[in-house]
């Protein structure tokens, strides 16, 4: 029996929590020695919350297999830390574009309504997002992953990322 990947640390443990370089720092720590690339702080406390909020941690070649959110259950992201390449498909799979979204910069964020099948990539080490999407949180309703796009542990997902990200470069 495989054990499943570690996708979040544990949420801080006070009832307000400041967002600094600190606990950016964290989580980055965790995204580094992450297989996965990336790591999860949820800043909310129980997976039931009915607003999930968190820092999500980023390192390049980290895929985020596309996907959608139900029509009714939007996200919203903020780079507070980095470089991230968002990527927007149609229902074949097809790319219909890309945006660069950069802390610090005119283009920081973006706003995703439910039903739209997207993914996102670190452009630079140690991109941090702060992500909020509606709760309660449960895994086998969170998100549809497209069929059309390789699994996130098979043989095809890192040549599939790479040619995201060189269509990034050259739309």
């Amino acid at each position: 029996m495989r054990n499943k990947p570690t996708y979040a640390i544990q949420p801080p443990g006070t009832p307000v929590t400041l967002i600094n370089d600190e606990l950016l720092a964290e989580v980055v720590n965790a995204s580094r020695i992450s297989p996965r690339k990336r790591m999860i702080l949820p800043l909310h406390k129980e997976g039931d919350d009915l607003l999930q909020r968190m820092l999500n941690a980023l390192q390049p070649g980290s895929y985020i297999r596309p996907h959608r959110h139900a029509s009714d259950r939007g996200e919203s992201l903020i780079v507070l830390r980095g470089v991230l390449i968002y990527f927007t498909f149609n229902e074949q799979g097809t790319l219909e574009s890309t945006t660069q979204l950069e802390a610090g910069s005119a283009q920081f964020g973006i706003d995703i309504e439910g039903g739209v099948w997207h993914s996102f990539a670190a452009a630079e080490p140690d991109t941090v997002l702060f992500e909020v999407k509606p709760g309660p949180y449960n895994e086998e309703a969170d998100k549809e992953f497209a069929a059309w796009a390789p699994e996130e542990s098979s043989p095809e997902a890192n040549a599939y990322l790479e040619a995201l990200l060189q269509n990034s470069t050259t739309s």
